[in-house]
């Protein structure tokens, strides 16, 4: 079993910035894609962005231009940084690495939370 870990949240006015971290147990992210969602209160996980085993990564379009992921195998780590954060950015955010080629798996972080103030 791999566990998956999310840390950097936190409390951030509108306009600042925050950078999470996805660590892995095991060295799982270059074979997967790895992806960060979000879940606020009374709505549905979303997808933010997602990084792909070639690197390819890819935005929700709430978040292009102002929300970057990255990888670094040699960490086991994931990252998001979160610029320019809106109040509607709110939310649990959330890791996930899966791979749908064998050998398959899809293992999710526990979240952290993000809270953008106005």
């Amino acid at each position: 079993q791999v566990q998956l870990v999310e840390s950097g949240g936190g409390l951030v006015q509108a306009g600042g910035s925050l950078r999470l971290s996805c660590v892995a147990s095991r060295s799982i992210f270059s074979i997967s894609t790895v992806g960060w969602y979000r879940q606020a209160p009374g709505k549905q996980r979303e997808l933010v962005a997602t990084i792909a085993s070639d690197g390819s990564t890819s935005y929700a379009d709430s978040v292009k231009g102002r929300f970057t992921i990255s990888r670094d195998n040699a960490k086991n780590t994931v990252y998001l940084q979160m610029n320019s954060l809106r109040p509607e950015d709110t939310a649990v955010y959330y890791c996930k690495s899966a791979r749908i080629l064998n050998p398959r798996f899809e293992y999710w972080g526990q979240g952290t939370q993000v809270t953008v103030s106005a």
